[in-house]
């Protein structure tokens, strides 16, 4: 079993940055892609970031050119660096992995943005 931990939410300012992590518990080589979801009271999760292995990375519209992921295999570790935070990007966000027909997720880390 893989177990995947989120860490680096907080309350922060409009226009503000962060970094989130996502250290895995197992070797991050293996998955076919890693991603970062978010959720926000009263709607569905939604995909804010990929990057597959091998592969171009992928963002929602509402973050490009705001949000870098990037991963460190030598660590383990998937980040997401966020800048010029709004308050829309208020939201619980998860790490996910992907090895063949097999789902992993964080328990999630909140991102609060206000004034």
């Amino acid at each position: 079993q893989v177990q995947l931990v989120e860490s680096g939410g907080d309350l922060v300012q409009p226009g503000g940055s962060l970094r989130l992590s996502c250290k895995a518990s197992r070797s991050i080589v293996t998955f076919s892609k890693m991603d970062w979801y978010r959720q926000s009271p009263g709607k569905e999760r939604e995909l804010v970031a990929s990057i597959p292995t091998g592969g171009d990375t992928n963002y929602a519209d509402s973050v490009k050119g705001r949000f870098t992921i990037s991963k460190d295999n030598a660590n383990d570790t998937l980040y997401l660096r966020m800048n010029s935070l709004k308050f829309e990007d208020t939201a619980v966000y998860y790490c996910h992995a992907r090895k063949w027909n097999y789902h992993y997720w964080g328990q999630g880390t909140q991102v609060t943005v206000s004034s």
